[in-house]
C-alpha cells in the first residue's frame, strides 16, 4: 500500500511539473496504457512524442463541470438530435452493448482553435490543446467563455467529457486522468493518447508500457492506484 501511495505522489508531482505519466486502466476494461499530461503544459514536442511513441488518438479529457459550462455535448446526443431532425444517421448512434467494456463513450466535439491553419500539425494541435486547457481553467473559475468564438468544429482534437460523478460512475481513462488532475490540484483538462504496438497490431502490453516508462524514467500508474488515492 505504501508503495502505491508513493507512486501516486510521484505521478502528482510529475503532472504538476508539466511532464507526462503513463496510466493503465484495468485488465478488466480496455487493458490499455495512455500517455497522459496536463493540457495547459503541452508543447509541439509533446504532441510529436504522443503520435510517435504512443500512436493512438490524441484527445483532451475535460472535467464534467467545465464541459457543462462550455456547453459541450456528447456526439451520441448530437447524432440522436440530428436523427430527429430528418438526417438519416440513426443507424450509427451507439446502442447498449456496442462498447464491450463500457456503457457508452465519452466523445464530444472534435475542434481546432480558430488561430490554427490546418489544425493537424504538432504546432496547431498544441495550440488547440493549450487553449482548451485555458478555457477549462476559466470555466472552472466561473468565467463565462464563448467557446464558438475560440474554436471551430469539425477539427483535429477530440474532446472527451468525463462522467458527472467521475470514478464513482465510470472508470475509463477519461475519468482516471481527470481524477489525477484533481489530486494534483491542476486544471482538470488532460491530454491522453493510447499506446499501440505496431508489431502485434494491438494495444501495447502492460509489460511493454512498463518497460517504456522504466527506460525513460516515467511514472507508470495503474487505474486502481488512482481510485484508491481518491477513496482515502
Amino acid at each position: 500500500m505504501k508503495r502505491k501511495i508513493e507512486n501516486v505522489c510521484k505521478a502528482i508531482a510529475s503532472v504538476k511539473r508539466g511532464n507526462v505519466v503513463l496510466i493503465y486502466d484495468s485488465d478488466n476494461r480496455e487493458g490499455e496504457t495512455d500517455i497522459v499530461m496536463s493540457a495547459c503544459a503541452v508543447t509541439p514536442k509533446h504532441v510529436a512524442l504522443m503520435r510517435r511513441d504512443a500512436g493512438g488518438l490524441i484527445c483532451v479529457a475535460i472535467h464534467p463541470i467545465a464541459a457543462e459550462r462550455l456547453r459541450l455535448p456528447f456526439v451520441s446526443d448530437l447524432l440522436r438530435y440530428a436523427s430527429g431532425s430528418g438526417l438519416d444517421v440513426a443507424e450509427v448512434v451507439e446502442r447498449p452493448g456496442d462498447v464491450p467494456y463500457d456503457r457508452s463513450s465519452s466523445f464530444s466535439l472534435w475542434v481546432n482553435h480558430r488561430k490554427t491553419f490546418t489544425g493537424i500539425t504538432d504546432i496547431d494541435r498544441a495550440l488547440t490543446i493549450n487553449e482548451i486547457g485555458k478555457a477549462v481553467r476559466l470555466s472552472m473559475n466561473g468565467a463565462g467563455i464563448d467557446f464558438g468564438k475560440e474554436f471551430r468544429s469539425p477539427g483535429h482534437v477530440p474532446l472527451l467529457r468525463a462522467a458527472n460523478n467521475l470514478l464513482r460512475e465510470r472508470r475509463g481513462q477519461t475519468e482516471l486522468s481527470i481524477a489525477l488532475a484533481e489530486l494534483a490540484g491542476i486544471t482538470p483538462a488532460m491530454v491522453m493518447c493510447e499506446m499501440l504496438d505496431e508489431g502485434s497490431g494491438r494495444a501495447l502490453s502492460k509489460e511493454g508500457a512498463k518497460r517504456y516508462a522504466d527506460v525513460r524514467g516515467l511514472v507508470f500508474l495503474e487505474g486502481d492506484e488512482i481510485i484508491d488515492a481518491c477513496d482515502r
